[in-house]
């Protein structure tokens, strides 16, 4: 006998409301914020009055496209609709770009921007894009986000980075999208500087403001900027391109930063100085010493839940370029021994068509709900988490009863030679999913051998099966086409049992 299966479970995925009323997770499901030629990085906070408050990057034309500019917009039915955009910047005038707010306890709205103040349009007499590059600006709001005040800069330290820039520091190259992060009284937020135009060279950087939270004069506002010195956040080995930088705090002086990278997986990396000195990064594992997380040149997303927990978005795939962003998938994490553990990811939101590319999301709360912004680049929305979802999620490691669902079919045998017939069918073109759970031991390794097979003459359904390395590969084909995804290599544990 070659292996012993305790159990072979397969469970229908989809809430209740799922069935009834389509998946919350498809992408036409959120609520339309903006649309537009461009539309970007949409960001929200919860204001005093109980209004949300979006404000996003967006523009007639493509990314970095004459008339781009950040706008605010409005909504007073918790996201259902929204305002016409109010421009914080003006379309008419220099870029201004990828926008990140916070709110004060006072109710003031700052945003923090990169703004092309010197009108940079050239480059050894060439036309260029000009959203990455210029000042660090911010503005402030002071009625809910109707008008906006004069603009300011941020103290921008000149470092190596951008002394060997393209223009010799005379012009700094950055963006930012991390959302600016509270933790005792103080304001930390990211963001990546770049060595060379136009995204080569990256390295993160973190503000500091000490009296942002009660100070209302901006002129006495104070910062600044870590790490100290002429070098940033980054591992010369991973390559040029390391960058969007984000953070989160994780309690006393301890913070936690990923970022993306070409290498197929992000990195990440701790402070416990208060974000002022970090921690050599290392590409980004579910835990200490475990197995990488996989993730393409696009954006990881970290977020602190109100009560302290964790999230991250990521596409949990290796790819080395911009594509591959649907679906988004998402971990919890939780602290230990000043470390962070990720669960094994779900799917959080997809769009049904694979050319559709989303991301940059803003994860926020209100009144115990929990929601997400994306965009696919011309359309921001925003979307409700299920609540059993994420309690699912954090649950994860800790749970030791199975889900509730009726599983489509349980065996329990002592050899892959069991047959068992499905009961209900799994309709790959629904709104829904379905999860099959294992618990097996294994006496040898084989590539090859079939674990588990759902499929009819055609080739309909999956299959699971032992793959090279001793990891596991899950294919699932319509018939016409087949996909397959395999598992990190060394899945596959002879003699010890497995879940």
């Amino acid at each position: 006998m070659m292996f012993l299966f305790t159990a072979v479970v397969i469970f229908p995925l989809g809430s209740k409301a799922a069935a009834k009323d389509g998946d919350w997770r498809n992408l036409a499901s959120g609520h339309i914020i903006a649309q537009a030629g461009y539309a970007d990085q949409p960001y929200v906070v919860i204001l005093p009055n109980g209004e949300w408050l979006c404000v996003a990057t967006i523009g007639p034309g493509k990314e970095g496209q004459t008339g781009q500019h950040i706008a605010a917009m409005i909504s007073a039915d918790k996201g259902q609709t929204w305002s016409a955009p109010i421009p914080i910047e003006s379309p008419q005038g220099p870029e201004a770009s990828w926008a990140v707010p916070l709110i004060t306890p006072f109710g003031r709205v700052y945003v923090f921007y990169t703004y092309n103040g010197d009108e940079v349009k050239t480059l050894e007499d060439k036309p260029i894009r000009a959203d990455v590059l210029g000042w660090y600006c911010y503005k402030y709001s002071d009625d809910f986000g109707r008008s906006w005040s004069d603009r300011h800069r941020l103290p921008l330290r000149i470092t190596a980075c951008d002394r060997t820039n393209n223009w010799q520091g005379k012009v700094q190259l950055f963006w930012g999208i991390c959302k600016p992060q509270i933790a005792e009284q103080k304001v930390l937020f990211s963001f990546t500087k770049i060595g060379r135009y136009m995204l080569e060279q990256g390295e993160g950087w973190v503000f500091c403001s000490s009296n942002i939270l009660s100070e209302r004069d901006p002129v006495r506002l104070q910062w600044d900027l870590f790490p100290p010195g002429d070098h940033g956040i980054r591992n010369d080995s991973f390559g040029s391109v390391q960058e969007e930088h984000n953070l989160v705090w994780l309690g006393g002086d301890i913070w936690y930063c990923v970022y993306r990278t070409t290498c197929g997986y992000p990195a990440h990396t701790y402070s416990f100085d208060g974000g002022k000195t970090w921690e050599e990064p290392t590409l980004m594992t579910y835990e200490p010493g475990g197995k990488p997380i996989k993730n393409p040149r696009a954006c990881p997303k970290l977020y602190r839940t109100n009560d302290g927990r964790l999230l991250f978005w990521f596409h949990n795939h290796s790819g080395t370029d911009f594509v591959g962003r649907n679906p988004a998938w998402v971990s919890a994490g939780h602290i230990k021994d000043d470390r962070v553990y990720w669960s094994q990811p779900e799917v959080l939101l997809y769009d049904p068509d694979p050319n559709v590319r989303f991301s940059y999301p803003d994860f926020f709360e209100d009144e115990g709900r929990y929601f997400v912004t994306e965009t696919q680049k011309t359309i921001a929305r925003v979307h409700e988490i299920d609540r059993d979802f994420l309690n699912m999620l954090f649950q994860q490691g800790s749970a030791s009863i199975l889900p509730r669902d009726k599983p489509l079919v349980e065996m329990r045998a002592e050899s892959t030679e069991t047959e068992k017939p499905l009961e209900g069918t799994i309709d790959l073109s629904r709104d829904d999913g379905f999860t099959v759970e294992i618990h097996a031991t294994f006496d040898r390794y084989e590539p090859g051998t079939i674990l588990v097979d759902n499929r009819d003459a055609e080739g309909r359904g999956f299959m699971l099966s032992m793959d090279n390395e001793h990891s596991l590969v899950f294919t699932m084909g319509d018939g016409k086409n087949a996909f397959s995804w395999s598992s990190d290599v060394g899945t596959i544990q002879v003699g010890k049992q497995q879940h």
